[in-house]
């Protein structure tokens, strides 16, 4: 699980990527999210991410961006494109994706 450590302060937007994993899903899955990871921190407005994926092959992926505009360069740049191609080609039996403004948060951390 990759846990986003800071997050900003509201109002910021989240982009919720759920999705369930093909059973006979093709090699190459976790080094073009890796690949997708490493080029979002490179685009402007990004702030971050949250992702998890159990054994029954669903996941959810949070990214954090500071507006619309970067939600939207970031959907738009080509190896972003291609990789969203491939997933539906060969990794994903299905998907959805939720985009959301944060108006508020609050979190709680115990002390040790």
């Amino acid at each position: 699980m990759q846990v986003f450590d800071k997050h900003p302060e509201p109002p910021y937007y989240a982009v919720i990527f759920n999705s369930i994993l093909r059973n006979d899903a093709a090699p190459g899955y976790s080094e073009m999210a890796e690949l997708m990871e490493n080029l979002a921190k490179k685009q402007p407005g990004y702030l971050g991410f949250e992702s998890t994926r159990g054994e029954d092959g669903f996941g959810m992926t949070i990214s954090y961006w500071k507006d619309e505009d970067s939600i939207k360069a970031w959907k738009n740049i080509s190896e972003h494109f291609l990789a969203q191609k491939m997933g539906k080609e060969k990794w994903y039996q299905w998907f959805h994706i939720r985009v959301a403004k944060v108006e508020r948060g609050y979190s709680f951390e115990r002390e040790e």
